[in-house]
């Protein structure tokens, strides 16, 4: 028996519509420091953990949406194989987003360090910002 492996290069634009509306569900409202899934939730949700997925759907989210995904993409990074983004982490573009709206704040910039070991949360790679 092998394991599969997820490769972020190999993503596509044509992902599972339906797993993006519960993730997008999961995330409204979600305030939670724990993040516990189904092992269906993280198979179907794995592929979105990359920002390359999110650039052109972004600005669809609702500030919610932003603020529940930011929580959710934090913690399973630390809790499920597959979502270690590094600095291509969409926690890193959902900040940014925020911050955009004017409704970034910096607590979560406390709470995202407190429940992450990704040295590039929540604002990315400092050579990418120079």
């Amino acid at each position: 028996m092998s394991v599969g492996t997820f490769d972020p290069n190999a993503l596509t634009d044509t992902l599972d519509e339906d797993a993006l509306n519960d993730l997008r569900h999961e995330a409204c409202g979600f305030l939670a420091d724990e993040l516990t899934l189904t092992d269906q939730q993280v198979i179907d949700f794995t592929p979105f953990a990359v920002q390359k997925f999110w650039v052109s759907r972004v600005q669809d989210l609702s500030t919610d949406e932003l603020k529940g995904l930011i929580r959710i993409f934090t913690l399973g990074e630390m809790c499920y194989p597959g979502w270690q983004a590094g600095d291509q982490s969409p926690v890193i573009l959902f900040v940014k987003t925020l911050k955009s709206r004017q409704a970034y704040d910096s607590l979560v910039t406390r709470w995202i360090k407190s429940h992450s070991t990704n040295k590039f949360l929540p604002h990315g790679n400092l050579l990418d910002r120079l």
